[in-house]
């Protein structure tokens, strides 16, 4: 099922234009929060109304401003998974699934909702209300109700942010493993990087109500475009830009930097952590830094510079990398060429 989203929303002062497509995988809305990732599946689901645009399942038109159409949510075939579950508090969990397929003879809906039991691996809890049930089984039971109306896409709303962390990595495997087996679109809302990273084949980034279109995952996270989808990658090393012929000048690193191909447009550049490498001398793309913290974690060595510009700069090493720089006050860090994103606004 191919998911086509190209819509505007104004609430207030906040303004949601957002446009992209996805077709038969799990693709992200990432974003911080108050960006419009939540408001972009109500329109999606047919509980807000978009100011003006076009959203199509498969080619079947679910809202078209131009057309004026605009099917209510009982005819989207859209299942919205909400970060509460929303399953009702005063029912049972088999009576909350039956209550998905109204209009069912009884008896064949308690079929259908105990095949759903055993395929999400709750059976024995038919008669639990769901504050008898654990985080993850209300998760599933949701995921159950929502399946059982045959949804052409699904749109899971920040599915895990209520979660404890070890809650929070079993139901992930859960919901994994129940995606592969959807043969529709789902769209995941999240903040998390990571999950986008696990969980999803495509992404779209949202900025304060601006999407950015459709990108693989491997796009966001090797070579994204904007610094909003660099920061949102996880990327902390940024620094406004200018082209300079060949180089670009980091005005926050006070470095001029030589580069693989000149950008079109330029606002910013950026570098991992990992990326920054330690030289032994002054050279290209070679600037010289004054340690200003450093950080012993886990599984790495976390060194804060000050750079020439003013700016601040985070690398990341292994510990046994570091021991030989301990105690260093400066650094020679060079920035590869192939490592430095060049971003627009």
């Amino acid at each position: 099922m191919s998911l086509s989203v190209d819509i505007e929303k104004r609430l207030g002062d906040f303004t949601l234009r957002v446009a992209f497509e996805a077709e038969n995988c799990v693709h992200g809305l990432l974003g911080a929060s108050g960006c419009g990732k939540s408001l972009t599946l109500r329109c999606i689901a047919g509980i807000l109304r978009p100011d003006r645009g076009r959203i199509a399942v498969d080619g079947r038109v679910l809202f078209d401003s131009v057309k004026r159409i605009d099917l209510p949510p009982q005819k989207r075939k859209v299942g919205l998974l909400f970060q509460s579950c929303a399953l009702f508090p005063n029912m049972t969990l088999e009576q909350n699934l039956i209550a998905a397929l109204h209009g069912k003879p009884r008896p064949v809906a308690r079929r259908a909702a105990g095949a759903m039991l055993r395929r999400f691996q709750l059976e024995g809890l038919e008669t639990q209300r769901p504050s008898q049930l654990s985080g993850g089984q209300q998760q599933r039971a949701a995921l159950a109700r929502i399946l059982l109306t045959e949804p052409a896409i699904m749109l899971l709303d920040e599915p895990f942010s209520a979660l404890d962390s070890y809650l929070r990595w079993q139901t992930e495997l859960e919901l994994a493993e129940l995606l592969d087996g959807f043969a529709g679109t789902t769209l995941l809302v999240t903040h998390s990087r990571d999950e986008v990273h696990r969980l999803c084949k495509t992404v779209t980034v949202l900025d304060q109500g601006r999407g950015t279109g459709a990108s693989t995952v491997e796009e966001l996270f090797q070579t994204p475009r904007t610094l909003a989808a660099c920061l949102l990658s996880g990327c902390k090393n940024y620094s406004r830009a200018q082209s300079r012929g060949s180089c670009i000048y980091a005005e926050d690193w006070g470095a001029l930097l030589c580069i693989s191909t000149p950008p079109e447009r330029l606002s910013h550049t950026a570098i991992r952590a990992r990326h920054i490498e330690i030289a032994d001398a002054p050279g290209e793309n070679v600037i010289i830094c004054r340690v200003s913290r450093v950080v012993r974690d886990v599984f790495s060595t976390i060194v804060m510079v000050l750079t020439p510009g003013g700016g601040r700069m985070r690398l990341e090493l292994d510990p046994a990398d570091w021991i030989p720089y301990a105690g260093r006050e400066t650094l020679y860090l060079r920035l590869p060429p192939d490592k430095l994103m060049l971003l627009e606004e």
